[in-house]
């Protein structure tokens, strides 16, 4: 079973994830990214993709023209993951 990051440990680990955001309502962590265009923001879509397969853990996430939104949040856990954190450094090594 997956377990909810309990708050000393989701500040922890959002202390190294600084381009992301808790939301409380969510219970997920969110990063919006730009792009220079719609190629750029895709191809960046195409390789998390493959990494969320990988995986097993997918993000939601919203694209438009050259802006990415992702957000990660465990359904089975119903709140932020080690699995969210591990993905949102996967994410960031990509940039």
């Amino acid at each position: 079973m997956i377990s909810e990051l309990d708050v000393k440990s989701r500040e922890i680990a959002l202390s190294n994830l600084t381009e992301w955001s808790y939301e409380e309502d969510k219970k997920g962590i969110r990063r919006i990214i730009k792009f220079d265009n719609f190629v750029s923001a895709f191809g960046f879509m195409s390789k998390v993709a493959i990494l969320a397969e990988k995986a097993d853990h997918h993000p939601e996430w919203f694209n438009v023209y050259s802006t990415v939104d992702i957000l990660l949040t465990t359904h089975d856990a119903d709140g932020l993951s080690q699995r969210d954190i591990d993905l949102a450094t996967q994410i960031d090594a990509l940039l």
